[in-house]
């Protein structure tokens, strides 16, 4: 083997050869060579700015794993990797639609879940994602993010050649698979855990480990406690004295990419998991993942190093699978990390977030704002668009942005977070507070779409909470992107406050956000007379518009201003027949009707159909449109 000084790509091809098997077809192994030529001399400049040419050994061994890896893949995602390379942006049709949900909980387990799969159809998934479902400690595990082994499933939800299965099932529906890849820490049980806490040497430096506070307080000058709960600063002290890095829960520890083994373990666990037919990774905390001595360890610039290095290792062996980023930060750096060569999709936490504000507000400035400055992102990317997750809300807007508006951002998110919990005059919400903190003011809200919404408040059978949510669907539907539905909010599923009897739950309020299946709403799904039957109905019916809509494709969006403070406007122009077409969407966030006046629809066409409805509108008089009512109106 070449010495870490010599190493250069051709040398690199040398060694490569000795590493094809005698039974890989010619096609495969030229397919493998092409993309090394245009991946390697970037994954070799990647690793020279992360780890210098002192870890050119460990490049070596990365190339030769992902070429394993390639060899191992099976010839059914291999066909997948060709069709999506001829289509590269067939995450950004518009008859893309997300689900999420938690196998346990949703179905019980992976058998379970397939049994689903005629409802998934019927819905019209494109895009199921699972919440985490590997193995993870009993009593400590974070909702499943403290992983144990990235190739074990959690055996009471099945195996993963269960998982296999259900990929390959799913894939045959036109289904892609998303799982979380929890890769800035393990849980406390993994392996790698256990044999660096025992003092192994090959394993002790996969972790940030220190014999005293010295390293820990000087880190901790600059950086932020997440759960303060659950400890102070960013360490947890071992039982043999020794301090170790956590940043997030006590068991769980992060993991050390200064060292260039620990890039190359998870780079292999990555392999491993698209290798099981896992089209979408997660990319979670990725805003922690680098740690820099003096800084917060936020969103350094060696993150996204370290981001394209793994896209370019699995660009080499499993081609399709794409990165979703999950940064849940200041908006400036969660489009950082969007890019072809990171993570071709993002959560987009600022419309998520500014959709509960106008809810609340009932006036759309902030999110129009949004809409306008922050929406654009690089071609070949896209959003994943979401009225709500798995977490809880946090009100990640910009307070510069809203200052612009004349919106204080700090008392703003305290009239949101007052709102949300039911303890603002005339709220419909019935949110849970999550790390609230009345000294500070910091808070986060969850619970389920159904119960932020109103619907069980009651609201004297007024109809106002089923027409909220459709209202922050339509805008997730519209907006270009990805829309992500969580699973049940589609009955309108309500909090679940049974997790104040478990023990292992009870402190952590965002699993009032994660009923288990809700049976009877689900049988009442196609009776209209019910709040299930409603949200289904009202939901179903703008997932087919949206699927007939070419101009919904992509993500490209123009403002509208509606000269209207509680009404939401922008265009969507597109394609339609071969001709150039532009969808206007019209949304009212108000309680009471709202006209958008024949001035200011004087630039658009005397008429248009609206597809919600499938009727012609005249425009020319001006739209009247009722309390949370939306409008898509094909120019």
């Amino acid at each position: 083997m070449s010495s870490p000084q010599t190493l250069t790509v051709d040398r690199i091809r040398t060694e490569l050869r000795a590493a094809r098997r005698e039974d890989t077809p010619d096609a495969d192994w030229l397919s493998f060579e092409a993309r090394f030529e245009a991946e390697v001399p970037r994954l070799q400049s990647l690793f020279h700015r992360l780890y210098g040419p002192g870890a050119d050994g460990e490049l070596l061994q990365v190339v030769l794993d992902a070429a394993a890896s390639w060899q191992d893949r099976p010839a059914d995602l291999k066909a997948i990797d060709a069709s999506r390379a001829m289509a590269p942006d067939w995450f950004q049709s518009n008859r893309m639609l997300g689900g999420v949900c938690y196998v346990d909980l949703y179905a019980g387990s992976l058998a379970g879940l397939r049994d689903r799969i005629p409802y998934f159809r019927d819905l019209g998934l494109t895009y199921l994602h699972l919440m985490p479902l590997f193995l993870a400690p009993a009593e400590n595990s974070d909702g499943g993010y403290a992983v144990s082994s990235y190739r074990q499933v959690e055996p009471s939800l099945g195996t993963m050649d269960d998982l296999a299965d259900l990929a390959r099932e799913l894939r045959g529906e036109g289904i892609a698979l998303v799982v979380d890849f929890i890769f800035n820490h393990t849980s406390d049980e993994h392996e790698w855990a256990r044999r660096a806490l025992a003092g192994d040497p090959d394993y002790e430096d996969f972790y940030w480990i220190y014999p005293d506070r010295t390293m820990p307080d000087a880190y901790e000058q600059t950086v932020r406690e997440i759960f303060p709960d659950d400890h102070p600063g960013s360490f947890v002290q071992l039982d043999d004295g020794r301090w170790i890095w956590a940043t997030f829960h006590s068991f769980q520890w992060d993991l050390n990419y200064r060292n260039p083994r620990v890039f190359r373990a998870m780079a292999g666990e990555m392999l491993y998991l698209a290798n099981q037919g896992v089209d979408i990774v997660r990319m979670d905390a990725v805003a922690f993942i680098w740690k820099q001595l003096g800084t917060a360890c936020e969103s350094l610039p060696e993150a996204h190093l370290l981001l394209q290095a793994f896209n370019a290792v699995c660009r080499l062996a499993a081609p399709s699978l794409l990165f979703k980023s999950e940064a849940i930060v200041h908006p400036d750096e969660v489009v950082q990390y969007i890019d072809p060569g990171e993570c071709r999709l993002s959560y987009n936490p600022l419309q998520m977030a500014l959709i509960w504000n106008s809810l609340a507000t009932r006036e759309v400035s902030l999110l129009a704002q949004a809409l306008e400055r922050r929406h654009e992102i690089p071609e070949g990317t896209a959003w994943v668009n979401y009225v709500r997750s798995h977490d809880d809300i946090g009100w990640t807007f910009s307070d510069e942005d809203a200052a612009e508006l004349g919106i204080d951002g700090y008392d703003h998110r305290r009239f949101l977070n007052a709102f949300f919990v039911d303890r603002f005059p005339g709220s419909f919400a019935r949110g849970v507070p999550f790390q609230d903190n009345p000294r500070t003011g910091d808070c986060r809200i969850s619970g389920t779409t159904a119960s932020l919404a109103g619907l069980e408040a009651d609201e004297a059978g007024t109809g106002a909470g089923v027409a909220r949510i459709l209202l922050a669907h339509s805008i997730i539907l519209s907006t270009g992107g990805i829309p992500l539905l969580y699973l049940g909010d589609e009955v309108g599923q309500l909090n679940d406050y049974s997790y104040l009897a478990d023990p292992a739950k009870t402190s952590d309020s965002r699993w009032v956000g994660r009923p288990a299946y809700p049976a009877e709403r689900y049988a009442a799904r196609q009776d209209p007379s019910t709040d299930a039957g409603a949200v289904f109905a009202g939901l179903t019916r703008l997932v087919e518009v949206r699927r007939q809509t070419p101009e919904f494709a992509g993500g490209r969006l123009v403002p509208f201003h509606t000269n209207n403070p509680h009404v939401l406007g922008y265009q969507r122009p597109g394609v339609l027949d071969g001709e150039d077409s532009t969808v206007v969407v019209l949304a009212n966030f108000a309680d009471t009707p709202q006209s958008v006046s024949a001035e200011t629809l004087s630039g658009l066409p005397r008429t248009a159909l609206e597809l919600i409805g499938a009727e012609h509108a005249l425009l020319a008089a001006g739209v009247t449109i009722e309390p949370h009512g939306m409008r898509w109106y094909r120019l």
